[in-house]
Order: structure tokens, then sequence, then C-alpha cells
């Protein structure tokens, strides 16, 4: 698995090779352009040191904001979104013995359990959760059984909805349309 969703390399080898990375650019994933979201992890790695999710979960919750708060922030939220994250890596050590991929590896899963322990994590709610296994399917390798349908609309073959279907800039500028012409007919519809 080789993904390319932030232009920078080192951060996309990050994603690549780190599952708990993966996880957490997609808790990241809002308010910010997608690109700043999934280069958080090799922020945070970057400056503690870290991206175990036991070390994470146990770090001084000043000294983890502070460091997402160094310029160039982690994320435009730093503070709420540092502890998002230390909130999510301490259900990780908990739920899953400190090993994201066990949300998608742990008892050969299908796609609909895969999205239930997705959504049960902090930060996760539907949406998120529905992207984030469509990524899984898309560019993770994940073949559990009825991912596509769990991950409706996003797990959709050939669509460019989300960061599941961000392979290359090209594929990018075709999220970003489809997120601007949804954003305008949303805008649309309530006038």
């Amino acid at each position: 698995m080789s993904l390319r969703i932030t232009d920078d390399p080192a951060a996309d080898e990050l994603l690549s090779s780190n599952p708990l990375a993966l996880l957490i650019g997609m808790l990241l994933d809002q308010q910010v352009a997608m690109e700043t979201a999934f280069a958080g992890p090799l922020k945070i790695r970057e400056r503690t040191g870290s991206m175990d999710a036991a070390a994470i979960a146990h770090a001084d919750p000043e000294e983890f904001a502070a460091a997402f708060s160094q310029s160039p922030a982690v994320h435009r939220y730093p503070g709420s979104m540092a502890g998002r994250v230390q909130a999510l890596c301490a259900a990780i050590e908990k739920d899953w013995d400190g090993e994201a991929e066990r949300l998608w590896t742990s008892d050969d899963p299908d796609g609909k359990t895969v999205l239930t322990r997705l959504k049960a994590l902090p930060g996760f709610g539907e949406q998120k959760a529905k992207i984030f296994l469509a990524l899984l399917g898309k560019q993770c390798g994940f073949d559990g059984a009825g991912w596509r349908e769990a991950s409706a609309p996003y797990g959709e073959e050939g669509s460019f909805r989300s960061v599941a279907d961000i392979v290359s800039p090209e594929s990018l500028a075709k999220v970003r349309e489809h997120k601007r012409a949804a954003k305008a007919a949303a805008k649309e519809s309530r006038s």
C-alpha cells in the first residue's frame, strides 16, 4: 500500500506504513484541508517522537497540546484536536491493545463490523467512519464482505467523494470539485 494523499512523500509514507497515523489523519480531517489533516501525524511524530497509541495516550496533555500548537500548527484548533487525538489513542490502547489495524483485522470482520468498530471510536461519527472504511477498502487492501455497502456512498467504485478516492493530484482536484458542488447544492436547497 502506498498512499498519495498529502503531496508530501514523508507524510504519505507514514500514512502508508502506520495504521494509527492513518486513523489519526482521518480524525484530524475536519475544518482543514485534507492534505493538512493527513500531514498531521508526521508533525505529531516529529514533535513528540512517537506514533504509538500508548505513548500518545499517556503524554502530558499540556505538552501534547503545545506540540500541536507549534508553527505550523497540526490543526487550526490545536488544543481541542490534541485532546481528541489523545482520547482516540486511549481507546486504541484500551480496546485494541494499542494496535489500530486490529479494528479491521481482528476476527476477520466484515464491512458492517468494521463500520461499527470505527463509530465506537472517539471523534468518529457515521460519515467519518464510512469514509475511513471506504479508504480501507479502496486503498488499503481491506476486503471484508460488504465493505462497499457499509461505506456507501463513499465506497462506490469510480466515485470522487472523499479522501478514499485520492490517489493523485488529479483525483484530489476531482474530490475538491465534488465537495464544492455538494456544498453549492446544499446551500441552494436551503435558499
